[in-house]
C-alpha cells in the first residue's frame, strides 16, 4: 500500500478579498447612481456587484477555514470541500438577483421613467473601470474554483457595464427609454450565464466526476513494467486544489524491492501526469491467484 500527499498553495485569499473591496465599493456608488439617475439597468449592475462581492466573502471564508484546518479523525481531508460548496452557493445566490432585474425590467416597460443618461453611462464607465482592475487582479496562473467563479462574474460585470453605457448613450442620442429596461434584461442574461458556469462546475466535485479520462489512466499504468492489470481506478477531487486517485494493481514484483520501486512510479505518474495531490496505490501479486487456484 502507498500513499502520497500534498496541497497546493496559491493567493485565493489576497486576489478575493481585494476584489471583494473593489466590488463593494463599485456596488455602493451604482446603487446610488441609479437611485439618483432613475436606471434600473444601472441598479441591475450594482446589485451584480453586490452579490458578485458577497460570492467573493463566501469564497474566501472557505478558503481561509479549509486551507488553515488540518486533517484529524473527524475531518480526515480538512475542510476542503467547503470550497465547492460556497461555489454553488455563489451561484445559486444569483438566482433571485435575475428575478428581480426581469421583474423591474418588466415595470419600466409599462411605466417609462425619466432618465439622466449622461449621468449613468459616467458611473457605469467608473464601475467599467473597477471591473477591468479586477479582472487584472484574479486571473493569470492556475485559478482554484472560487478565483474562476469570481473570474466568470467579472466578466459578466464587465459586459453588463459596457452594456450600461451603450444603452445610455442610446437614450440620450435617440430618446428612446426602452434602452434602459432592455439593457437590465441583457445582464440578467449574463448573469444566468455566469451562475450556470459556477454551478456545473462545483456540482461536478460534489457527484465526484472523474477530471481526467479513467480509462486514459488504466491504459497509462498498463504501459508500467511489472503491472499485469489494473483491477481499479479512480480519480476525483475534493476540491479545485485537491485531487485524489486511488488504484488497485496486479503486478509480477518478485521481491519487496521491486514492488516497493513500483509503487513510487505509479504514484509519480498519477501525481505528476495527473495532478492527483493525494495518491493510495494497492499493489496485489499477480501470483496470488494461480496459488490459490493450485491450492484448490
Amino acid at each position: 500500500m502507498g500513499d502520497g500527499h500534498s496541497h497546493g498553495g496559491g493567493q485565493s485569499t489576497r486576489k478575493l478579498a481585494v476584489v471583494s473591496a473593489i466590488n463593494l465599493a463599485g456596488f455602493v456608488a451604482e446603487l446610488a447612481g441609479g437611485l439618483l439617475f432613475g436606471s434600473v439597468a444601472l441598479i441591475g449592475d450594482a446589485l451584480h456587484m453586490l452579490f458578485d462581492a458577497v460570492a467573493y466573502v463566501l469564497a474566501l471564508g472557505a478558503v481561509y477555514v479549509g486551507r488553515r484546518t488540518e486533517p484529524g479523525s473527524r475531518w480526515s481531508y480538512g475542510l476542503n470541500r467547503l470550497e465547492p460548496l460556497a461555489a454553488f452557493l455563489n451561484g445559486v445566490l444569483l438566482v433571485p438577483m435575475v428575478g428581480y432585474l426581469v421583474w423591474e425590467s418588466y415595470q419600466r416597460y409599462l411605466h417609462p421613467v425619466e432618465i439622466e443618461p449622461l449621468q449613468t453611462a459616467a458611473l457605469a464607465t467608473g464601475g467599467l473601470v473597477l471591473n477591468v482592475v479586477s479582472v487584472y487582479v484574479i486571473q493569470g496562473g492556475s485559478m482554484s474554483l472560487n478565483e474562476r467563479g469570481a473570474y466568470y462574474h467579472l466578466l459578466g460585470d464587465t459586459g453588463a457595464s459596457i452594456a450600461v453605457i451603450v444603452s445610455m448613450l442610446v437614450v440620450e442620442f435617440t430618446g428612446s427609454k426602452l434602452a434602459d429596461p432592455i439593457t437590465a434584461v441583457i445582464i440578467a442574461a449574463i448573469i444566468v450565464w455566469s451562475a450556470i458556469e459556477l454551478i456545473r462546475e462545483s456540482s461536478a466535485i460534489f457527484l465526484q466526476r472523474s477530471p481526467v479520462s479513467v480509462e486514459d489512466v488504466r491504459k497509462r499504468l498498463l504501459e508500467i513494467g511489472g503491472v499485469e492489470s489494473v483491477e481499479d481506478a479512480h480519480i476525483w477531487e475534493l476540491s479545485s486544489s485537491l485531487r485524489v486517485a486511488t488504484v488497485h494493481v496486479r503486478d509480477h514484483a518478485t521481491t519487496v524491492a521491486e514492488r516497493d520501486a513500483l509503487n513510487e512510479r505509479i504514484s509519480t505518474i498519477l501525481a505528476s501526469e495527473y495532478d492527483a495531490d493525494h495518491v493510495t496505490v494497492d499493489l496485489v501479486s499477480a501470483g496470488t491467484d494461480a496459488e490459490k487456484r493450485r491450492e484448490h
